[in-house]
């Protein structure tokens, strides 16, 4: 976190990074509590910074902070994975269909270099490695249209969708799908088939539908469904230990 530092990035900034990330590749999972003098200790800041960081966090949904109680990383909630993927969706379509015709030699092969990164992921049951390849992929797709700035709209938006996607991964184990879908888009947009290449991506991203139904029947003690946070309760000790018994 020094070095970062150095380059001008504040502490909150930092902290903030760090512990979205965690949420999102769920090192921090749904439902769990989180200590603001614990994170402090670990990173090595005082409180001030973590707790500023955790108000933003709480903003983009992926906490929930109860007064008097605690704070705890959010539940996922179907409707707020429905909201990050019609962003998404409106968004990442609209730049391909401004990159069909625009995008150049170079740019397809670029894309098509992440492709073949891709298939090294997939033949290593690398899923960490295969997921910052796909955020390359989409990013560099959206860059290729002449929008590479409203990505950081998208990457905000989907901090719930990626959750949602990294539950889904190893459940369905779908590596090879998504590179077919991939190389579609990638294919379609070479040929500048305008229409065919939005349906290929609006296929591919409307894809987290059916692995949400699929993650929440293995693993629904991960998921809310209240449009409010999903406040915890308290046990009373009594209760507790009856419960262990």
């Amino acid at each position: 976190m020094h070095a970062a530092r150095s380059r001008g990035r504040n502490t909150r900034q930092l902290v903030h990074e760090v512990l979205r990330s965690r949420i999102v590749g769920l090192e921090l999972a749904p439902g769990s509590a989180v200590s603001e003098n614990d994170l402090a200790a670990e990173l090595g800041v005082s409180r001030t910074p973590v707790r500023e960081s955790l108000i933003l966090l709480a903003d983009e949904g992926l906490v929930d902070i109860y007064p008097q109680m605690g704070t705890f990383i959010s539940r996922i909630r179907e409707r707020d994975v429905a909201s990050a993927q019609f962003i998404r969706e409106a968004l990442e379509c609209a730049a391909l269909r401004d990159a069909v015709g625009k995008a150049t030699a170079r740019d397809v092969a670029e894309l098509r270099v992440l492709l073949t990164a891709q298939e090294e992921a997939d033949a290593q049951s690398d899923m960490a490695g295969f997921f910052q390849l796909d955020e390359q992929f989409h990013q560099r797709l959206m860059a290729v249209s002449g929008h590479a700035s409203a990505w950081p709209v998208v990457s905000q938006a989907k901090a719930q969708l990626d959750r949602a996607r990294r539950l889904s991964l190893p459940l369905t184990q779908q590596m090879s799908l998504l590179i077919g879908q991939h190389r579609e888009v990638v294919d379609l947009l070479e040929d500048g088939d305008l229409d065919r290449a939005d349906g290929a991506l609006r296929s591919h991203l409307r894809l987290v539908f059916s692995d949400v139904e699929k993650i929440r029947a293995k693993h629904p003690e991960l998921f809310s469904d209240q449009d409010a946070p999903l406040r915890p309760r308290r046990e009373s000790p009594r209760r507790a230990a009856a419960r262990e018994d």
